[in-house]
């Protein structure tokens, strides 16, 4: 039957003759089939070295299809539940999912949904069966991923307050390279959005005709206007994601360009800007949700007075007025421990470099009280604020006498960093009442990025990374933001969100759901060739990491393969010992060996543990920009108890 209907699919392609390499890239794109350039050229070159000629037959194209398509893995697996070998009726599809995929849900209904959607073959599926055909459809399908189809959809409780959530946050949004030199950009915000960020940085200086703009503060970074900015947030901000976008303001205006911005934030954004709390309360006690905060834009900056006294206000009464906030209740976002800015602002005068030790790292507060510096705030922009008013961190004990729910820190990641190992217990307990974003150091010149794990794991909601620089801990970010739908709020496990918890990262206690994780690597399909490879060939090795609580930390390395690109086989069970499952991430690297101490990049793929599917699983591949890399994949048997 399949080589009646495989004929019937092609033959009208062969009618003129035989086909070149680019019908028969043509006409597998037809067919649907995704392929990677190199590794069809070089199938097909191999093809044509039997009979010397450019053009390939129709059963020359079969084979190619097949060299592609029937992939022995599969093969095995369809033997094993197929009585002849060819056609696998639906019980045996049904026995097959539960007994091998653990779906001990699946039913008569679950195999004729995959056998109608996946069958290419009429007849056979008009019989309730699937063909090896569609068995491969299957298996290389969405529904055959590592990553729980469940997790693609918002499934979480998004009624609690939002400090409960892990919030998908950038920090300079508005580069597109590093903060010295790099340009600003207004893809920043477009990408940072589209990938599903509910916290944007806007770093705002005084501009030429009383309009702001944004930039890196004394450096040689290229400016935009804020209006331009504001206006792609309107056009961006609900893309990917109905729940509340934060606008997170870094503030160096004079309070006369403060004025532009509040008037462009209302003029431009409209009704999405929330700018009175959503049920007229103004004496709170608790966030609102993210439910309750859908389709909302949210000012974080410094506020002066209560959300009560901005309330009664006219705008008449908001126009032109000003008031003074002394530093030392409010600083600008990011202007305490770990200054943000690249040359801090008062020494931009003295010399453009920064000198050593003037680096105030210690816990707050310091032995000697800086002098507050006194800033001018435009009361227009200041009510604006509602549920994120940005808080000068003091200390935890502070924070607990003092703090309002709706006031927010920032904390420098060298500080928090140094808070994690002297007072993990008290940092959970902040983080269980108040929204806490950490930022990376200044030094950072060329915008690299912190691990964002080790604020997680102590309930950091916004974790801010540069989105514009690749490697693992963007990859760690865009894997813990796969979950939940991507949709930038993550909901904290309970021992995070409790007032009271007893949990700390280095000492988990009864917190501890251990988990046993065993993951047998079978094999890899249509592998990026190793850049110095003529054809298609690479020596691919693959990394298994387990990021989390120090104790779930491990790495395993798979053996290298020679000289296979195309389908490498390993075969290889690897077993991770998991305490916290709720906090750990998992990474998959595949590299080329180049040498004894250089492996080279080829792709990978990070998710929450929670997030594994059981069973035969394909896991997709990510370049190194974070682009899926479409015809490239790993194959692999998933087991948890």
């Amino acid at each position: 039957i399949s080589h009646t209907w495989f004929w019937s699919l092609i033959q009208n392609d062969f009618k003129t003759g035989n086909v070149d390499l680019e019908g028969c890239m043509r006409l597998l794109e037809k067919m649907q089939i995704p392929f990677d350039e190199a590794h069809v050229t070089h199938i097909f070159k191999k093809t044509i070295d039997k009979h010397s000629r450019q053009i390939i037959s129709m059963e020359d194209f079969r084979s190619i299809y097949q060299t592609i398509m029937h992939r022995s893995e599969y093969q095995e697996l369809f033997r094993a539940y197929s009585p002849d070998g060819r056609i696998l009726p639906d019980s045996q599809l049904i026995k097959f999912l539960i007994k091998e995929q653990f779906e001990t849900e699946a039913s008569e209904t679950t195999a004729f949904e995959i056998i109608s959607k996946y069958e290419p073959i009429d007849e056979v599926r008009k019989k309730k069966q699937l063909s090896f055909e569609g068995f491969v459809r299957y298996m290389s399908s969405e529904e055959c991923s590592i990553f729980k189809i469940q997790h693609k959809t918002i499934y979480q409780d998004m009624n609690q307050p939002l400090c409960d959530y892990f919030i998908s946050s950038s920090h300079n949004t508005y580069l597109i390279a590093d903060q010295l030199m790099g340009p600003s950009h207004l893809w920043g915000y477009t990408s940072a959005l589209l990938k599903g960020c509910r916290c944007l940085e806007i770093d705002c200086w005084d501009g030429s005709n009383n309009e702001p703009i944004v930039y890196h503060g004394h450096t040689l970074t290229s400016k935009i206007p804020f209006r331009s900015v504001i206006h792609v947030i309107d056009k961006y901000a609900f893309m990917s994601s109905a729940y509340p976008l934060v606008l997170s303001l870094e503030n160096h205006c004079s309070p006369k360009q403060q004025e532009v911005m509040a008037s462009h934030l209302k003029s431009i954004l409209g009704d999405k800007l929330l700018f009175a709390p959503i049920d007229g309360e103004t004496e709170m006690t608790r966030l609102p949700s993210p439910e309750a905060l859908k389709f909302k834009v949210l000012i974080k900056n410094k506020k002066v007075g209560t959300i009560e006294e901005s309330m009664l206000r006219t705008d008449d009464e908001k126009s032109g007025e000003t008031e003074d906030v002394s530093d030392s209740d409010t600083p600008s976002d990011e202007e305490e421990a770990d200054s943000d800015e690249t040359i801090p602002l008062q020494q931009s005068r003295k010399s453009p470099v920064k000198r050593r030790g003037e680096h105030r790292d210690s816990v707050l507060p310091p032995q000697k009280k800086p002098k507050s510096k006194v800033t001018k705030i435009a009361i227009a922009l200041s009510d604006l604020v509602i549920y994120t008013k940005s808080s000068k961190f003091v200390s935890f004990e502070h924070s607990l006498g003092n703090q309002k729910c709706y006031e927010n820190n920032s904390i420098g990641e060298s500080l928090a960093r140094k808070l994690v190992k002297q007072s993990a217990k008290e940092f959970i307990s902040h983080t269980t009442r108040f929204i806490t974003r950490i930022y990376p150091k200044g030094t950072r010149m060329r915008s690299s990025n912190y691990n964002p794990q080790e604020f997680w794991n102590v309930g950091c909601q916004m974790v801010a990374l540069n989105f514009q620089t690749p490697g693992p801990q963007m990859e760690l970010q865009d894997g813990k933001f796969l979950d939940n739908g991507g949709c930038g709020y993550v909901l904290k496990p309970e021992f995070l969100r409790d007032h009271n918890t007893t949990f700390t990262p280095q000492n988990v206690g009864g917190h501890s759901k251990p988990m046993s994780l065993s993951i047998r690597l079978i094999s890899g399909h249509q592998l990026p060739p190793s850049t110095l490879s003529k054809t298609n060939k690479a020596d691919p090795l693959v990394q298994i990491e387990i990021y989390g609580v120090p104790e779930d930390q491990a790495k395993k390395k798979s053996s290298v393969v020679k000289s296979n690109a195309l389908s490498p086989k390993w075969n290889e069970t690897f077993s991770f010992n998991i305490q916290v499952p709720e906090l750990a991430m998992i990474r998959f690297c595949v590299e080329d060996e180049v040498s004894v101490v250089n492996n080279e990049f080829l792709g990978q793929y990070t998710l929450p543990v929670l997030s594994l599917n059981t069973g035969y699983r394909n896991i997709p591949l990510l370049s190194k920009e974070g682009i899926k890399l479409e015809s490239a994949s790993l194959f692999a048997h998933i087991w948890y108890y």
